[in-house]
Formats: structure tokens, C-alpha cells, sequence
């Protein structure tokens, strides 16, 4: 079993983790500034969803296979790097793409957000890779997919309380300073930031 130690060290370690600015706080954040404080909560929900996703590997040991097979992580890597391109790509046409007044907007589909976090999380081999290289600082022996498990579930237990609350300050900034013109720039940036993601992605190595 995992010493009270280890767990308050690898706590502190997931809590730093998802306070760290990345592509899950950026899509969150942006879901929430332009659409409101449910597709910022759909997204961050996707996220948590994710994590699900990388503890069930880890609990029957499939994500060993990630480092262990070359040809699964480029292919891993490529369709990840694809993604979060597409979604930059997309997030630039919006802001130069003219669109109504906020007031006017329809609803976001609450299961394109969830989607999209998802997806970004899932298909980014940096998150298996970063679980492969600390994990086992923390979790050994014959309990080892269990403890994984179990260590996975406290990080993705802070992002479940840090990310709605990033999305309800974006929704909150929304409804005081809504600006057409200044959301659609920050949809440019996020969209610029996505691309370059993307591009660090592709060039990631075991």
C-alpha cells in the first residue's frame, strides 16, 4: 500500500498539475467565455472523463503498451496532434468568421464541449507519458494498478474542483465585459495556442 507520505506528496503534485495552464484549462475556459458556465462545466466534465479513461489503463496495465509498442505511440501522437490542430484551425475560423451578438447566439450543444475535452485529453500521449514516468515513484508491488488507480482518481478529483471554477469565473468575465470583437480574439489566440500545442505534440518523444 501507499504510504500517508506518498499520498500527500502526490496530491500536492496533481493539485500543481491541474493549476498548471495547459490545453484542458485553455478549452475550459474558452467553452465557458463563449458560450457560458454549462459548456465550460460540459468541457471540464470530458476532462474528468478522460481521467477515467487513463485510470481504467492503468487498472489492466494497457498503457504500458503505449511506450512499449513504437508504432502505437506515433500513431497516438499523430491523431492527437491532428485533433488539437483541427481544433485550433477551427477556433481561428470562428474569430475571423463574422457571428451574431451574444444575445442572439444559440446554445452550444452541451455534448461538443464534453467531446472536445475528451478527446484532447485522451489522445494526448504527454498525459500517458507523464503517469508512466511518476506513477511507479509512488505506487510499486503487486498493488501497483490499484494504487495507480487510486492516485489517478486524486488527480482527476482536483481537476473535478479546480476546472468548474475556472469555469465560472470565464462565465462570470462573460456576462460583466461580453465583446464580440474581444471574443473573437481570444478565440484567434486560443486557436494560435491549440496549433502550437499541436505542433510541440508531433515532435514529442518516447
Amino acid at each position: 500500500m501507499i504510504s500517508g507520505t506518498a499520498l500527500l506528496a502526490w496530491t500536492a503534485l496533481a493539485l500543481a498539475a491541474t493549476m498548471s495552464p495547459g490545453p484542458d484549462t485553455v478549452l475550459v475556459v474558452s467553452h465557458a467565455a463563449r458560450s457560458g458556465f454549462r459548456a465550460g462545466l460540459a468541457a471540464a466534465a470530458g476532462i474528468v472523463a478522460g481521467g477515467v479513461f487513463y485510470a481504467l489503463l492503468i487498472g489492466f496495465g494497457a498503457l504500458k503498451f503505449l511506450v512499449a509498442i513504437p508504432m502505437l505511440f506515433i500513431a497516438v501522437k499523430i491523431v492527437g496532434a491532428i485533433y488539437l490542430a483541427w481544433l485550433g484551425v477551427g477556433l481561428i475560423w470562428r474569430a475571423w468568421r463574422p457571428r451574431v451578438d451574444a444575445a442572439a447566439a444559440q446554445p452550444v450543444a452541451l455534448h461538443k464541449p464534453f467531446m472536445q475535452a475528451f478527446l484532447t485529453n485522451a489522445l494526448n500521449p504527454k498525459v500517458a507519458l507523464f503517469y508512466l514516468a511518476v506513477l511507479p515513484q509512488f505506487a510499486s508491488g503487486p498493488d501497483a494498478p490499484l494504487i495507480g488507480v487510486l492516485l489517478i482518481a486524486i488527480h482527476y478529483a482536483t481537476a473535478a474542483i479546480w476546472m468548474p471554477l475556472l469555469a465560472y469565473l470565464a462565465s462570470r468575465a462573460r456576462k460583466m465585459v461580453w465583446n464580440s470583437t474581444l471574443v473573437r480574439g481570444l478565440e484567434g489566440v486560443i486557436g494560435v495556442f491549440f496549433l502550437g500545442v499541436a505542433g510541440k505534440l508531433a515532435l514529442t518523444q518516447r
